[in-house]
């Protein structure tokens, strides 16, 4: 049975198993449920705290599991990254009094308070900068303000927690991160199918399938609004000279394209959602 780690709680944990269902598996239905087997697929869902996760990964005692990659490089785990999962996106910035700093290479010197040390370490250490960071587990924004820390490194999702302890980040991320897959070394074969079906929402979730009638003099203007993957479906009508066209567009476009459909001559525009979709 494939033994998968899941986040436990948290926004990770909603999204993840959000996911894990639409992709087919059977998901726990309470939050205090910490092991849950899926029969059906042969899977076995334990639910663990994100920072933990890549650790049970990369001792092989999970298979695989879905943590954040900030969590997985911290951890120095030897769990593989396979497959970026789309959600979970976030910027880990040093951060600062307003204007007290304009560049990490400021930082000489200085303590750091960061739930993260090896990253902010290993980042330190590339810019031959010597600083100390001081480990904290939360609340690091007050750190400056209680004389614990001169200087922050931390997640930084919409800002609004810095901005409002009077903090601003310095400088370009020290990482670009976001949830991901990750496996145990010689996994790979054994997970593939999870993977797989991973992909498949991913790819359900940025298109939608659109179908329309158009005249068959105006297929060729049609089709280069929308070529679609590989090429659309173009089915005949029972009225002569009249065709059904079905093709798969970009969510976040398909609304420019319907208008754009129409102006050609396109009619019966529909647009349905798509469950799953292996390409």
């Amino acid at each position: 049975m494939l033994r998968v780690a899941v986040p436990n709680k948290g926004a990770l944990s909603e999204a993840a198993t959000e996911m894990l269902s639409e992709a087919g598996y059977s998901v726990r239905r309470t939050s205090k449920t910490l092991v849950h087997q899926d029969e059906v697929n042969h899977v076995e869902f334990f639910y663990l705290r994100p920072r933990d996760i890549a650790v049970y990964v990369g001792s092989g005692i999970l298979d695989a599991g879905i943590t954040g990659r900030d969590l997985l490089l911290e951890s120095r785990a030897e769990a593989q990254e396979v497959l970026e999962l789309g959600f979970g996106a976030s910027r880990f910035y040093y951060a600062g009094v307003k204007g007290a700093y304009s560049h990490p290479d400021e930082l000489a010197g200085a303590r750091i308070a960061t739930s993260f040390p090896h990253l902010v370490e290993a980042d330190l250490a590339a810019r031959g900068i010597e600083a100390r960071t001081v480990q904290l587990d939360g609340a690091i924004e007050v750190s400056i303000q209680l004389g614990v820390a001169d200087a922050i490194a931390d997640v930084v999702e919409t800002g609004s927690t810095l901005r409002a302890a009077g903090l601003e980040t310095f400088g370009e991320p020290l990482l670009e991160s976001e949830a991901v897959l990750v496996q145990r070394d010689g996994a790979a074969e054994k997970i593939e199918v999870l993977k797989r079906r991973l992909e498949s929402v991913m790819v359900a979730r940025r298109y939608v399938l659109v179908d329309y009638n158009i005249e068959e003099r105006l297929v060729p203007e049609a089709i280069g609004l929308t070529p679609g993957l590989e090429s659309p479906t173009v089915s005949p009508l029972q009225e002569t000279g009249w065709v059904a066209v079905r093709v798969m567009v970009s969510a976040h476009e398909v609304n420019n394209v319907m208008d754009r459909l129409y102006a050609v001559g396109a009619r019966a525009i529909l647009v349905t959602n798509i469950g799953a979709c292996r390409i």
